[in-house]
């Protein structure tokens, strides 16, 4: 009885401490440079944002905040790397499309999900359908009937594996056949589309930027919840007929599951206060919008985007490796 008496005192106190202990330690962080490890290379949307974050943190914070690109593998290294670190003073700056397919095309990982806790979201990528702008169609709608025309001989391509997903979907429910061309370099696809020899392209609107403005493509639908501020007349997937396929690009900073939860509501406190108009003019700049929010919602909204994957995959009769 004594013996359980004081162990149960010990539990208590212990329980105590960390309470006590845990905020301390989430105010004093960081002690030491902090680095942002990214699944994609310097110039991508992602890699501005970064940049655009942690230059405005390192002040805040009053240590230097290192960005390392580590792109290839699917999005497979940079995660490793992370997981590898087991330091909370490495972070994964990524996009969730990133991972979120990965249960469905390899037969095994190196880490699990519970590896990547999230912390803050920081902004949505705007993620488009792009055509031929010689290509003489105006809509979803109009592309899968001429694909339907033409079965197997229309060309498409896309960036991460969630987004291929997505466009897989649309392209089996409107009953079209279309044959997928890979890519490793996301902007050699962009620039075949300009060029028409593909012929539909599902790849954040920031990679086609260029060939938008050079009147090379043209934008059939966006995959977002709501219209592109940029591209004000674009429709969304839902607004042409697939509300079911409605994907936001999701980006934001993950921790290690060892991270105390006051450490990762203090960094998102910090993300969101850094975050001013400034930040969201030039992400907007780039095809993406600040939306800020902490791990909870962050958390909420990812496992949402694997259940929209994983019920596509198994539409599909995708199965790991494939």
């Amino acid at each position: 009885m004594l013996n359980t008496k004081l162990l149960c005192l010990i539990g208590a106190v212990t329980a105590a401490l960390v309470s006590w202990i845990e905020p301390v330690l989430a105010q004093s962080w960081p002690q030491r440079p902090v680095k942002f490890i990214l699944p994609l290379g310097p110039g991508s949307g992602t890699d501005i944002g970064a940049r655009l974050i942690s230059d405005r943190l390192a002040a805040r914070w009053g240590q230097p905040v290192v960005i390392e690109n580590r792109p290839g593998g699917d999005g497979i290294v940079a995660i490793s790397a992370f997981v590898g670190a087991r330091d909370d003073h490495v972070l994964l700056f990524s996009p969730s499309s990133s991972f979120t397919a990965h249960p469905h095309l390899h037969e095994t990982l190196p880490y699990k999900p519970s590896h990547l806790a999230p912390i803050a979201r920081f902004s949505n990528t705007i993620i488009s359908i792009a055509v031929p702008g010689t290509l003489q169609i105006q809509t979803l709608a109009q592309l899968f009937e001429l694909a339907r025309a033409q079965p197997g001989k229309l060309n498409w391509a896309g960036t991460t594996a969630a987004t291929d997903f997505i466009f897989a979907g649309l392209i089996k429910r409107a009953g079209a056949i279309m044959t997928k061309v890979p890519y490793r370099n996301p902007v050699e696809a962009a620039n075949d589309v300009g060029e028409g020899r593909v012929q539909a392209y599902a790849s954040a609107l920031a990679i086609v930027r260029p060939q938008l403005e050079a009147g090379k493509i043209r934008l059939l639908a966006v995959y977002n919840s709501a219209r592109a501020p940029t591209a004000p007349d674009v429709p969304t997937v839902a607004e042409a007929g697939f509300p079911e396929l409605v994907m936001d690009g999701l980006v934001g900073l993950f921790g290690p599951p060892e991270m105390p939860i006051t450490l990762r509501e203090r960094i998102a406190a910090d993300v969101q206060a850094v975050a001013d108009a400034g930040v969201a003019e030039r992400l907007l700049a780039t095809g993406q919008i600040l939306n800020t929010g902490g791990r909870a919602e962050f958390g909420a909204a990812i496992d949402e985007q694997r259940a929209k994957v994983d019920a596509i995959a198994k539409e599909l009769g995708i199965r790991p490796g494939q």
